[in-house]
């Protein structure tokens, strides 16, 4: 009975840490998709989802923001979002690449999102846009 304890301890030990790495890996691309989320919802002009995607704290905010959108067509221009490290608890830091080209009738209007860090929390379970600097 102790020789099948001694195999089975490497895996016991094992099994834990490789799924514990794989959830942080699980968290970092949630937290980047959060803000994928929120620039596609704000393109899609689905103010539902871009609420929906943001914390609570940024949510006048995310209505501002889309509210100023409002007199242009938006698209995004190869947009990857990405965890800027590891995430801290219910906090992370995402980086993107890629630009929103926003079309005012005959000029377009490249935004470079790369030029921001952007702040994304754990609220409920789910990872929400909370803003940038």
């Amino acid at each position: 009975m102790m020789f099948k304890f001694k195999l089975a301890l490497p895996f016991i030990v094992i099994i834990p840490l490789l799924l514990a790495g794989c959830t942080g890996g699980n968290q970092e691309q949630a937290a980047a998709a959060a803000v994928q989320s929120y620039w596609q919802a704000m393109v899609e002009r689905d103010l539902n989802k871009v609420v929906a995607s943001s914390c609570a704290a940024w949510e006048a905010q995310a209505r501002t923001e889309f509210n100023s959108f409002s007199a242009v067509t938006l698209k995004l221009d190869n947009v990857k979002c990405q965890a800027a490290g590891q995430t801290a608890g219910n906090t992370a830091q995402v980086t993107c690449s890629g630009a929103i080209i926003a079309n005012y009738g005959a000029e377009d209007l490249t935004i470079d999102i790369a030029d921001r860090t952007y702040r994304v929390v754990n609220e409920g379970g789910d990872w929400r846009m909370c803003g940038y600097q």
